[in-house]
């Protein structure tokens, strides 16, 4: 763990930084105690100049990171009714039909097996997160616990045979290692079965400058062409792409071993990636310009808001809250609470920041002029309760993507 010197995909030493986001406090590492000791770790980015990876400079510890977690995938409405599409896109591209297993590597609380479960068929989730295995287990999602690798898919074959379906839905661009997670996926994945990947796509990251999804948990940003070169060496190959809502954009390959037919969309990606010169490093340096930029232009908003008198609110103290608000050093000062339906998050307080995290209603309580959007990628999800639960009709300020905006009534 610690500084990188090589690319985390392709191992080459090429690799040249170009955006410092500063020393932050992992994005998860909630406070019961706005006084407690904190660790900052380094926060920056640099770009392979072979495979053209984008990818954090630092790691930090898997088992710091996700042995307990705060996140829970059934927390958002949005990710629930996308598990159920998720579910008819996936068995649409697969012949194996309900005879093997599905498997889920980074399974959360089960949310994305219960349609398969609801469906006939065999399910296994696998989770590094003891306290989340507990939940998904409560919800009757065979779960087991441990970090997945080659020698965890090892011990699966042993036990439970080749998957023929497996998906694996924002986790590639967490792993510490990444050559060793996919090798063991290729191997649990049976000769005629289908691999789901699910990534934020770093094209959407770099045209609407989402610089809040950089954090310790995010070691790698995927073009298509990083990832297909990844998947390529350990025999795998796509032949399908589609794309989520999740996390402000995603993208899905389908894959098989071996090399296979390519459907239309695979060769769209690779050219409106080249045209688009997502994967040259000038690109990414004008990124980390316009974030800077981003910054001032949201400060100015609330700094603005604050001397006309307005009282502001966060809501959403996701992952990505935690870049935002550090970044661009926010603190209670500024934004008085922060709204988080996650129970997980209650009463605690925001990593390096120190805002305290309340239940909605709570927040709402004190009446707010403004809320901050920080979980802007469920915005409209959010904005949806304010109006119906809280018959809130005040301003919101929508930080990202691209400038922030300011509606002064929803």
């Amino acid at each position: 763990m610690g500084n990188i010197t090589s690319c985390r995909i392709c191992g080459n030493k090429n690799i040249r930084p170009f955006f410092d986001l500063g020393k932050q406090p992992l994005a998860n590492s909630l406070l019961k105690d706005p006084d407690e000791k904190e660790d900052f770790y380094p926060l920056s980015l640099s770009w392979c100049q072979d495979c053209n990876l984008v990818q954090l400079d630092y790691t930090v510890s898997p088992e710091k990171l996700f042995s307990k977690y705060v996140w829970m995938t059934a927390t958002s409405e949005t990710a629930r009714k996308f598990s159920e599409t998720f579910y008819e896109e996936l068995v649409s591209r697969t012949e194996a039909g309900k005879k093997g297993y599905v498997l889920e590597v980074a399974s959360n609380d089960g949310t994305f097996l219960l349609p398969f479960i609801r469906n006939g068929y065999e399910v296994l989730g696998v989770d590094p997160a003891k306290n989340i295995v507990k939940m998904a287990e409560k919800n009757g999602v065979p779960t087991k616990c441990y970090f997945f690798g080659r020698r965890a898919a090892e011990n699966l074959v042993k036990e439970k045979g080749l998957a023929d379906i497996i998906f694996a839905r924002n986790v590639l661009p967490h792993v510490a290692n990444t050559r060793d997670f996919v090798d063991g996926l290729q191997f649990c994945l049976s000769e005629e079965g289908v691999l789901a990947i699910e990534a934020h796509y770093a094209k959407k990251i770099l045209e609407e400058l989402h610089y809040d999804s950089i954090y310790h948990e995010h070691l790698c940003y995927f073009t298509f062409k990083s990832l297909e070169k990844l998947l390529n060496d350990f025999n795998i190959f796509i032949f399908d792409i589609g794309t989520s809502p999740i996390s402000g954009g995603s993208l899905i390959i389908y894959a098989k071993n071996g090399k296979v037919k390519e459907r239309s969309s695979v060769q769209f990606y690779r050219e409106q990636e080249k045209n688009n010169k997502i994967n040259d490093f000038a690109s990414w340096q004008d990124f980390a310009r316009k974030s800077f930029l981003h910054r001032e232009k949201l400060l100015n908003i609330l700094n603005d808001l604050i001397k006309e008198g307005n009282k502001i609110i966060g809501y959403g103290a996701s992952a990505r809250s935690s870049t935002l608000l550090n970044f661009c050093a926010l603190s209670s000062k500024q934004i008085l609470m922060i709204a988080d339906q996650n129970p997980l998050k209650q009463n605690l307080f925001t990593a390096g920041t120190h805002v305290k995290i309340k239940r909605p209603d709570e927040v709402m309580e004190e009446k707010p002029d403004y809320v901050l959007i920080l979980a802007w990628n469920f915005a409209e999800e959010i904005i949806r309760n304010l109006r119906e639960k809280f018959n809130y009709k005040g301003g919101v300020i929508i930080p990202l993507p691209d400038n922030p905006k300011i509606k002064k009534e929803i």
